[in-house]
């Protein structure tokens, strides 16, 4: 590591005060969800909120360190960082602890590290480095196989681990591959992919063949230039296939919990009975955490005021339920202001990364602000019941040292990254 001199250096102080509100309030929401009303020390570590602090504490010497290295350090040793990232990974199969039936912990001490939050980071920054290599032309085959080779490898690792949350975040980088110009086939694919395995589940294999096979010939019908009928019945044993597959992954390959989750979600389940056993087993952190939202009402009850956190209605709502501690105790208001500052955050990276002179430096920024992006609209949807349970933490503002040691390091780089615009030619 090499600190720079005689050099020119602006950081942006309104991601950086972003960052802090996002943090700051996310602590608070903390201390509400875990605190237990007997005379407070504010760094009992045997406490969340006590924990929280001194990984925030911590996070300023990170932030530190993070600026005063060079900001090439991270182009140049981007490849380095997403080996030892990988590396790490695979260290989980054989030193890995297994907690809620994820192995994606190293106990260190009396702590634990999750080296998966790291490595979106580290695929980012890969992800960065070969796009902005001269060689590489995102337009052409071998460059899109190459590129989705460096984003699957971190995700199977992570699948393996039985995290499926984290594995679903990597889909965040087809956002940056398409602004990078990936061919707009690829959207095209991935959004009847997406409807055609929800519809899969949802009406069978069947109803979801009859639906392609009409859909197929009314774009035939539609194009003014015809493709070859072959190409056709192409496409419709492709959906075929899809179809098939999603139900045998659904079946055969998700565990029961992963597929009761799916269910309710879907509202797959025929018999009421075991419908309503579902949701008393598997939908109880979702129920309570919609109840606490609604009996927030506009402005909330007041903080350490919300009788549903306080009477802990929400296991771990500290975690990835954080944001119905801010729905009951700052009500519609609050909760408001958390979204538009997410917003506002993602749209000053992007922003940020449109300004960069060097492709490296915006292809992180895309990186960066699409990472937070996913968190932001799964943890969301998820604790309001608009999609599944899949355990994703809200970006800054959850429990835990790795979630917000990653996110700062990801942030902090595209910062350091950003300052050093005005030194690039």
């Amino acid at each position: 590591m090499v600190r720079e001199t005689n050099r020119h250096f602006k950081f942006d102080w309104i991601t950086i005060i972003l960052f802090l509100l996002l943090v700051g309030f996310g602590w608070l929401n903390i201390f509400s969800a875990s605190h237990t009303g007997e005379t407070i020390d504010y760094f009992d570590l045997s406490q969340p909120y006590g924990k929280q602090l001194i990984f925030i504490l911590l996070t300023f010497g990170l932030i530190i360190l993070i600026l005063s290295v060079e900001a090439k350090f991270y182009e140049r040793f981007s490849s380095i960082i997403y080996i030892i990232s990988m590396v790490s990974l695979v260290g989980l199969f054989l030193f890995g602890k297994n907690v809620n039936g994820a192995t994606s912990w190293y106990a260190i001490g009396g702590m634990t590290l999750q080296p998966s939050e790291f490595a979106k980071a580290a695929t980012a920054l890969a992800v960065a480095k070969y796009i902005s290599d001269l060689n590489t032309d995102i337009k052409q085959l071998k460059d899109q196989l190459q590129t989705f080779t460096i984003i699957i490898i971190p995700a199977l690792l992570v699948l393996l681990q039985n995290d499926t949350g984290s594995t679903v975040v990597y889909g965040a980088f087809f956002f940056v591959l398409y602004r990078e110009g990936l061919p707009k086939i690829f959207l095209t694919l991935g959004v009847v992919v997406i409807f055609l395995s929800l519809f899969s589940l949802k009406f069978g294999f069947l109803i979801t063949t009859i639906i392609a096979a009409i859909s197929i010939v009314a774009l035939y019908f539609l194009s003014k230039k015809k493709p070859p009928i072959v190409m056709s019945l192409i496409a419709l044993l492709l959906c075929m296939g899809l179809s098939f597959s999603v139900k045998f992954f659904y079946q055969d390959i998700l565990k029961p919990h992963q597929q009761d989750r799916i269910s309710l979600w879907l509202r797959l389940e025929k018999d009421p009975e075991k419908l309503e056993q579902m949701k008393k087993t598997f939908a109880y952190n979702l129920n309570e955490s919609e109840k606490a939202i609604s009996s927030g009402g506009i402005s909330g009850k007041g903080f350490l005021e919300g009788t549903r956190t306080t009477g802990k209605f929400v296991p771990e709502q500290h975690t990835d339920y954080i944001f119905s501690t801010v729905g009951e105790e700052w009500g519609f208001i609050g909760s408001a202001l958390v979204v538009v500052t997410f917003v506002l955050l993602l749209l000053r990276i992007l922003h940020l990364a449109e300004l960069q002179k060097s492709q490296f430096s915006r292809v992180y920024g895309y990186g960066v602000a699409s990472i937070i992006f996913m968190h932001f609209l799964i943890n969301i949807g998820m604790v309001m019941g608009l999609i599944p349970t899949i355990g994703i933490p809200l970006p800054m503002f959850s429990y835990g040292g790795s979630g917000l040691w990653a996110f700062t390091f990801l942030l902090f780089v595209f910062i350091k990254l950003d300052s050093n615009r005005i030194n690039e030619w």
